[in-house]
């Protein structure tokens, strides 16, 4: 290893939180119904709940379509903010914001951390690494910050850089590059984490980074081949010892 590592970024979802399958708009649904309610407990005027669904459904797919045709990324906060008025003619931020803590929430639930992941990364923290997150994400990082917080991970992780607020997801070189200017480290010193071959690998590969691909179901990878290949992210310390003895 001709440079030492010195930060190791990872992935959120499906890397640090698992969430398995998904059933995408039956859990948009569930957190319509949580939004809908709450929007209803706060005096709110609304149509019925399907007409509020369908409403919102669409309105997450066309932006989720548009930008990853232009190659961005974009935030439920401002999906809420134009939707929200018609119903609470006088939202706040805060109520803007819990709206999408509800929508998040059927995923939230679903979310698991693999046992012995905080004490895995307390042994990395103390080996002087230095840990961050980059995640693709149009839920708020403020939520996210929340869900991070309640299974007790955020100590580890003052680094946490979300494409809802870079404006542009993973592969993006800006996005790994917003992180790399945070921790003011050159990209050969800091290693990446994540589960996805065309964004985390690809982007972190061309950024010159060390990539590991969290892989449980050993799916072709096709041609963005990771540097290292782990099952489970608590396997990640035996790649660690490697790079330092080699």
């Amino acid at each position: 290893m001709s440079q030492p590592l010195r930060a190791i970024l990872f992935d959120l979802g499906d890397t640090l939180l698992d969430f398995g399958h998904l059933k995408v708009r039956e859990l948009f649904r569930a957190g319509a119904k949580y939004a809908y309610d709450y929007t209803k407990a706060q005096g709110g005027t609304l149509p019925s709940f399907e007409s509020y669904f369908r409403r919102h459904y669409r309105a997450i797919r066309w932006n989720v379509v548009k930008n990853k045709l232009l190659g961005r990324d974009f935030s439920a906060r401002d999906v809420m903010a134009r939707f929200a008025p018609r119903y609470l003619p006088h939202v706040s931020d805060a109520q803007l914001m819990e709206l999408c803590a509800k929508f998040y929430q059927p995923l939230r639930d679903l979310a698991t951390v693999e046992p012995g992941l905080a004490d895995m990364l307390t042994g990395l923290r103390d080996r002087g690494l230095t840990l961050g997150i980059i995640s693709n994400t149009f839920v708020p990082g403020e939520i996210l910050d929340r869900h991070i917080e309640a299974e007790g991970l955020m100590e580890f992780f003052p680094l946490r850089i979300y494409s809802c607020d870079v404006g542009v997801p993973k592969p993006n070189r800006r996005i790994f590059q917003v992180a790399l200017d945070a921790i003011d480290l050159p990209a050969e010193q800091v290693m990446f984490v994540g589960d996805s071959p065309t964004t985390d690998i690809c982007g972190a590969r061309r950024m010159g980074m060390i990539s590991v691909l969290k892989d449980r179901l050993k799916r072709p990878i096709g041609r963005h081949t990771p540097d290292y290949t782990i099952t489970d992210v608590i396997d990640l310390p035996k790649i660690v010892d490697q790079l330092e003895e080699a």
